[in-house]
Formats: structure tokens, C-alpha cells, sequence
């Protein structure tokens, strides 16, 4: 077994087509779930009508493997009735729409406890003068605890995001055919799994690797003072 160059530069195109195919369901997944885990964890540190529901909600999908939620949404649903004859059935069918959702729950499960982290840290005397300056709640939250949450959970969520990008190996099993899918079709032609993997892994570190960097510079860029004091 070894590493064979030229079938790697000959699958090189396909592999990167997979891995646009990838990041086209994982930059949405990234954006809903932000969105939906900014909206609950708001339920849950303010202790809101919901609260309950939506600790049961983080508590499943953070227990239940993203490759289990990806077959129950797009081989379990289907088998009723209530899926299978309805309208719903041009929604369920389609492979992309099944990865869309089932990442994005596993996703927002995941950053709800970050983001609720974040706002729990926020000192409350801050939010108490941004009170007494006449900020409403929503430019108290908007223009100062979310702000600041985003800062301290900044490194959690660089590691969710870099365990997303590798559970988008999981697409494969619905039909999706992701860099992993695309690197094993490769393998099923030439019988050669160590070139068509290794490549696909390289291609994983260079993803992970940027989104370290972009993340690395943007703690770099709103700590710069931290760093100033520290040399100071």
C-alpha cells in the first residue's frame, strides 16, 4: 500500500466538487442553528415560558448521534402516513433537505449551551448600568450581553464548528455524496483506499485548519487590549 500521486492529482476534481457540496450544507447548518440557539438559550437564562421544553430539546439532541438523527429524518419519517401522502412528502424526500435539517437540530442543541454559557458569564452589573444609561432590554442585549457572550464563547465555538465540518462525514448515509462519499466511490473504482482517503483527510486539515486561523485572528482582534495589558 502506498500513496499514489497521480491518481491523487486525477481525483482531485472530484474531490473538491464533494467538498463544495459539503460546505453547501454546512454553512447554512452553521447559520440556523446560530440563529435558533441564540433564540432558545435566551429562553432557558432567563428561565422563560418554554425553559423546560427547551432543556429537554438541548438534552436529546446532544445525546443522540448526528448520524441517528440524519436516518430518523430521512428514513424513519417517512414511514408514516402523515409524511408519506402529504405535502410534506416533497420535503422529506430530498436528501438535502433531510441533512439541512437534522445537522441544524444537532447543531443548535450543541450551541445553545454555548451561547447560554456566554450570557451567564456576562457580568450583571453591566446590563444594570446599561439600565440606568435608558437602554432598553433589546439594546441591552443586542449592543452588550450578546456582544460579550460572543467573546467569551468564542473558542467553544470554534470546537463545534470544527466537530460539525467532521459530522458532515455522516451525509454519505443519506444519499449525499460529500468528500467522504466521493473519496470511497474513488476507492470502490481503483481498489486503492489509502490514496482517495488521505487525500480527503488532507483536504479536512486545510478546512479545519483555516477556520482555526480565521478564529485565532478574530480573539487576537477583540482581546488586543488583553494582549496590550499583558505586555504592558
Amino acid at each position: 500500500m502506498y500513496f499514489d500521486p497521480v491518481l491523487a492529482w486525477n481525483s482531485l476534481p472530484l474531490l473538491l466538487t464533494a467538498t463544495a457540496r459539503t460546505l453547501s450544507v454546512l454553512i447554512p447548518v452553521l447559520m440556523l442553528g446560530a440563529v435558533i440557539a441564540v433564540y432558545l438559550a435566551v429562553i432557558r437564562v432567563e428561565n422563560r415560558r418554554g425553559s423546560g421544553f427547551v432543556a429537554a430539546y438541548v438534552n436529546f439532541f446532544r445525546g443522540v448521534p448526528s448520524l441517528v438523527v440524519l436516518y430518523m429524518i430521512y428514513s424513519g419519517l417517512p414511514q408514516f402516513s402523515l409524511v408519506r401522502d402529504t405535502w410534506l412528502w416533497t420535503i422529506f424526500s430530498q436528501a438535502y433537505l433531510c441533512a439541512l435539517m437534522g445537522l441544524t437540530l444537532t447543531h443548535s442543541a450543541y450551541m445553545t449551551e454555548i451561547v447560554r454559557g456566554g450570557l451567564a458569564v456576562v457580568p450583571k452589573g453591566l446590563t444594570e448600568a446599561s439600565a440606568v444609561l435608558g437602554l432598553t432590554e433589546r439594546q441591552t442585549f443586542f449592543r452588550l450581553r450578546l456582544p460579550m457572550a460572543i467573546r467569551y464563547a468564542l473558542r467553544a465555538y470554534q470546537n463545534e464548528i470544527l466537530i460539525m465540518i467532521k459530522s458532515t462525514a455522516a451525509l454519505s448515509a443519506i444519499t449525499i455524496v460529500d468528500l467522504t462519499a466521493a473519496a470511497n466511490s474513488i476507492f470502490d473504482y481503483t481498489y486503492d483506499p489509502f490514496t482517495p482517503l488521505l487525500t480527503a483527510a488532507a483536504i479536512y486539515w486545510c478546512l479545519t485548519n483555516i477556520v482555526r486561523f480565521f478564529f485565532s485572528t478574530v480573539d487576537q482582534t477583540l482581546n488586543r487590549h488583553l494582549i496590550a495589558q499583558t505586555y504592558s
